[in-house]
């Protein structure tokens, strides 16, 4: 009797035993068949700072490491990406447009650097068929973006100059306005103050079409990313944007912008931001406001990110360190999942030819999961899970950017001959800014 009794949970466990083991092969399964999909499609990540000597040390990997050298980009099968000659805010002088040169000078100097040591593995790209010519040798393609106006002054020739470096992505603003654009991050300037583009910024949409140059519309107002669309010739690019539905930050896009960009032919690019990704805790900011007394900071900051660290620059620097990470402690760490929810619904909203990655590695990006591109696989396994097919996760991963740049350069060959324009959408030692491309002719 006891046997008998003990046959059906026997037969139970059994069959329960088989189930885990069925998963278990089939999760393997699953998993060989994201890792072939992985080595065959390009990869290409649109947004990567530069990290320099003078950078912070919280936006270093652990280890002092960046998050994007050549070893990550090898072993995440990166197959091409662009480094961005980067400058944050600061004063609108001439003394201030002079640093923010400085700045831009060495990263792109940076950037030539790791081209050249890793001449074997890397080389520059200045078109779209670059890229994949370049991914065809087994080799990763860097495109040299631009970030910041500021760096530039007052002085669209410089754009010109930007080009002749070997600039494929321009993106006007980072945090702070300039005098260019509006930022969707002011730094204590109005927070309307061109309300949009300034005339500047309005003549530049026209020189960077004229060029073919990319347009990057991340971290514009919203006002900002409508008057782009309505001034370019060519589709635009948000390099490394997330979803403002999602997390209401003024960082993210809203349905409209996204709306708008894919109408336009453009792509999304998500970025791989924490606190872009996941909404933060109800008492976030009275935990804020806790760990800014406890380092005799003032109670009140700005209600932003930037804002949190408003007055730390004071601190002596182990102190400054310590801060930043008991701040960045307070918020919830995203993972890939959450990642995937924002490419998700980007796709949606406006379809899978309009979305695409952008990590922004080295400045701040990292989530768990996808902390360095080292870990890309974990993103295209998420992709297989949802049951993303491999001509759709080739688009994700970089076709969908190749395609807007493909269209630019229709554009600007179409504007550069004089050719009656047709259509605005796309057809499916250098330490200096002065200094031309390898390759190409100032």
């Amino acid at each position: 009797m006891r046997i008998r009794r003990w046959l059906p949970v026997a037969w139970v466990m059994l069959i329960s035993l088989g189930s885990i083991a069925g998963a278990t092969g089939l999760d393997e399964s699953l998993e060989a068949h994201a890792r072939a999909i992985h080595q065959r499609v390009l990869k290409l990540d649109s947004h990567v700072d530069v990290l320099l000597p003078s950078t912070p040390e919280q936006l270093w990997a652990p280890g002092h490491e960046s998050r994007a050298d050549l070893g990550k980009l090898r072993a995440g099968g990166i197959g091409a990406v662009a480094f961005a000659i980067a400058v944050g805010p600061g004063p609108r002088t001439a003394e201030g447009y002079a640093e923010a040169r400085l700045e831009a000078d060495a990263k792109l100097e940076a950037i030539r650097q790791f081209v050249k040591d890793a001449a074997a593995d890397a080389q520059l790209a200045l078109s779209a068929a670059d890229v994949e010519r370049i991914h065809r040798t087994g080799r990763i393609a860097v495109i040299e973006s631009f970030l910041n106006a500021r760096s530039i002054g007052t002085d669209p020739g410089r754009i010109d100059e930007l080009y002749r470096s070997g600039v494929r992505l321009f993106g006007f603003v980072h945090a702070g306005n300039n005098d260019f654009a509006d930022s969707s991050r002011p730094t204590g300037e109005p927070r309307e103050e061109h309300h949009g583009l300034s005339p500047l910024g309005q003549k530049a949409v026209a020189r960077l079409n004229h060029l073919g140059v990319i347009i990057d519309v991340s971290q514009l107002t919203p006002a900002g990313v409508r008057q782009v669309l309505a001034l370019s010739k060519a589709p635009v690019v948000a390099s490394h944007s997330a979803v403002r539905a999602l997390v209401d930050s003024p960082r993210n896009l809203s349905d409209e912008e996204l709306e708008a960009i894919g109408a336009h032919d453009g792509v999304v690019q998500v970025t791989a931001f924490n606190s872009y990704l996941v909404r933060r805790p109800a008492d976030y900011r009275d935990r804020v406001r806790d760990v800014r007394i406890r380092y005799g900071l003032t109670a009140d900051y700005p209600d932003t990110a930037i804002g949190t660290l408003q007055g730390s620059a004071a601190l002596p620097a182990e102190r400054l360190e310590a801060f930043q990470g008991d701040i960045r402690a307070l918020f919830p760490k995203a993972t890939v999942r959450d990642y995937v929810d924002h490419i998700d619904y980007i796709v949606k909203r406006i379809g899978i030819d309009h979305v695409g990655i952008g990590s922004d590695f080295n400045h701040g990006a990292g989530i768990v999961g996808f902390d360095d591109e080292s870990q890309a696989f974990n993103v295209t396994l998420e992709l297989v899970r949802r049951g993303y097919t491999e001509p759709q996760i080739a688009k994700i991963w970089g076709r969908n950017f190749l395609r807007v740049f493909r269209g630019v350069e229709a554009v600007s060959k179409q504007l550069r001959s004089g050719a009656q324009f047709t259509s605005r959408a796309s057809a499916s030692g250098p330490s200096s800014l002065h200094r031309a491309a390898p390759g190409h002719p100032s």
